[in-house]
């Protein structure tokens, strides 16, 4: 089994030490899925939800959150990343919004973290947006599908 790097000798939690990794270009992609009944669906597709434009709000969100994902995960290293994107694809059957995140920095950490916490965030705040319509909305599939550069190499998740 593969040691877990966030963990020192004793078991107690740490920081990794990048400091001798190489700088290298990073990609990670992430997506998601809300679940919500067709009639909330169809109040983002018309813009009548009546808080306002929730996929523009999801997206600065899930931007937001990708930039600070280090304040909300305690061993995330602080990152300047160079990109972050969050897109939406309305679905009818299942009625919902997938949810993807693409996030890439030149640096010595990866951005996987980053870009799943951006798709969480522009989950939570579709929640957000549409709950005074649908309390019984539900996330689904918060996954890594991608990532690239780095020691371990290119990662994709099985049929993508």
């Amino acid at each position: 089994m593969k040691k877990l790097s966030h963990l020192n000798e004793k078991g107690e939690a740490r920081m990794v030490d990048v400091s001798e990794k190489g700088v290298t270009s990073r990609t990670a992609i992430a997506v998601g899925f809300v679940a919500m009944q067709p009639e909330t669906l169809a109040l983002v597709e018309s813009g009548e939800a009546k808080k306002g434009d929730v996929l523009a709000t999801a997206r600065i969100a899930g931007i937001m959150a990708a930039k600070r994902t280090h304040e909300l995960i305690p061993l995330c290293h602080p990152l300047a990343i160079t990109k972050a994107s969050v897109e939406f694809e309305a679905s009818h059957a299942p009625a919902g919004i997938r949810v993807r995140a693409e996030v890439k920095v030149a640096g010595q950490t990866g951005v996987e973290m980053e870009a799943l916490t951006a798709v969480s965030v522009a989950c939570l705040t579709i929640y957000d947006m549409l709950k005074a319509a649908d309390k019984g909305m539900v996330f689904k599939d918060i996954r890594l599908i991608e990532k690239t550069g780095g020691r371990s190499g290119t990662f994709r998740a099985e049929g993508q």
